[in-house]
């Protein structure tokens, strides 16, 4: 089973938050970004890996992440990085053991409600997080680890 750590929704993906805060709170030596157009794209790839100097990453769709995070090595601990609660579903039903989700940005754009300072949702998120809900993921607003965690279920 892969050790994963900390699953984050993060429409940035990844930045020096999730590089340096998240990463060491949570012990990762390795990130997995889950998107599929970062991982058909190497000038972000490179972009991002400026961000965490020094730390392994790896770039996968949705799709293999589903098929090859199982093959991680128990030495690998790993932060996993999505856009959306849709990518975070899909990987649920895929078969990742995601048990508890951090959500830390998600921006505002026309047809979502804002629910914090950084979280803003449309009906599809917020069936989406129902759908998690439902499937025994706790789902946390936090954006940095000394924030205290707000369950989103309670704000939608």
């Amino acid at each position: 089973m892969p050790n994963i750590l900390l699953t984050r929704i993060d429409n940035r993906l990844i930045h020096g938050q999730v590089a340096v805060t998240w990463s060491n709170h949570v012990g990762a030596n390795l990130i997995v970004v889950a998107n599929d157009e970062v991982a058909k794209d190497p000038l972000q790839q490179s972009l991002m890996d400026m961000a965490v100097p020094g730390m392994e990453t790896r770039y996968f769709t949705i799709r293999e992440t589903i098929d090859k995070i199982g093959l991680a090595s128990e030495e690998q601990k790993i932060a996993l990085i999505v856009k959306t609660p849709q990518d975070v579903l899909e990987l649920v039903k895929g078969g990742v053991p995601i048990r508890k989700v951090n959500i830390g940005n998600m921006h505002y754009s026309e047809g979502k409600e804002q629910l914090t300072s950084t979280v803003a949702v449309d009906e599809e998120d917020k069936k989406a997080f129902r759908e998690l809900h439902r499937l025994g993921v706790q789902l946390e607003i936090r954006r940095v680890p000394s924030e205290k965690g707000k369950n989103i279920i309670d704000l939608i």
